[in-house]
């Protein structure tokens, strides 16, 4: 008896395989239905629970669309911090600056990657200090190519307790008066509008050359106008020599329409950096037009002082 079971039980090498996978199938089958049922039983019956669950796949979506859109942030953020470049920043706007008094805005719009302008704030902020033009070469990283391009743009502030040397105001005239004929200069109490003057009329204002004269004209031109005597001060000009010479009229201020401009068109602005230009853009699709710069306190890209001085620049219309 044992030896029929054991002959009747007993399957070649070949049998058993296919056994397995005929067990394995119908084993696959029967948790398939399982499923199909469950799920069957799952499906929402009523207009509330189809809404429920429409809502909760689309907070899902939203969900991981953010997430594959803070990956590819943290992504890009990596390489710019990495090669020191970003793909997005537009071409080196080279201006007057002071590395005393320039901000990261300044700095990046130079050509300088975020990471150096970065510790260039660091070395201020405990203390460090440029006293010559050649001191801007010992920042680390800064290739020599870099620094022979920003060089001439160099422009340090005379202090107390600094070594004095000529006046900026004095080179332009010492200068001026050796190259072109001398030019009359406006008597003590005329008043010069800022924003509308060209460079001849600038000119006639004592302490003002060719040089001084283009330089104000081609930051006002950046800006879309002044707002403010102080604005002198960010192409290191002394606001208070000046200011018994101007007037501002502001209704000539050029106003970027915010709610219609792009992410360069406001990038191009020297209060505007690329990542504040697509905050302003990104909300505003999000949320439809701007009426005001009130939503921004909050973000991390906007200061309350940059707030202030891009207010003037933007129109709401």
């Amino acid at each position: 008896m044992r030896g029929f079971f054991r002959a009747f039980f007993y399957f070649s090498r070949s049998e058993r395989r296919g056994l397995i996978v005929w067990l394995t199938l119908i084993w696959g089958v029967i948790l398939a239905n399982g499923v199909y049922r469950y799920r069957q039983s799952r499906v929402p019956s009523t207009e509330e629970e189809l809404e429920a669950q429409k809502e909760a796949v689309e907070e899902y979506r939203a969900f991981t669309a953010s997430v594959r859109r803070r990956e590819a942030e943290e992504k890009q953020r990596w390489q710019r911090s990495w090669s020191g470049y970003s793909q997005d920043r537009e071409e080196p706007v080279l201006a007057p600056f002071d590395p005393n008094m320039a901000d990261s805005v300044t700095f990046r719009r130079l050509g300088l990657p975020s990471w150096m302008a970065r510790n260039i704030l660091r070395y201020r902020e405990k203390g460090g200090k440029f006293r010559r033009p050649e001191d801007f070469r010992k920042i680390y990283g800064l290739t020599d190519e870099q620094y022979h391009a920003l060089s001439p743009y160099i422009r340090i502030a005379q202090t107390d307790t600094d070594t004095p040397r000529p006046s900026l105001f004095l080179v332009e005239n010492r200068k001026d008066s050796l190259l072109q004929p001398k030019v009359e200069k406006y008597a003590p109490g005329t008043k010069v509008d800022l924003n509308r003057a060209d460079t001849t009329e600038l000119k006639k204002i004592p302490g003002i050359g060719s040089g001084i004269a283009r330089l104000i004209w081609g930051y006002r031109q950046r800006l879309g106008g002044f707002y403010h005597i102080r604005q002198l001060r960010e192409i290191n000009l002394d606001d208070g020599k000046l200011a018994e010479w101007f007037i501002i009229d502001t209704s000539a201020l050029v106003r970027i329409p915010v709610n219609r401009a792009g992410v360069n068109r406001l990038n191009r602005h020297p209060y505007i950096n690329f990542y504040q230009a697509k905050a302003l853009v990104e909300y505003r699709k999000k949320h439809g037009p701007l009426k005001s710069l009130k939503p921004f306190r909050l973000y991390e890209e906007f200061t309350q002082e940059d707030l202030e001085r891009i207010a003037p620049y933007l129109s709401f219309e």
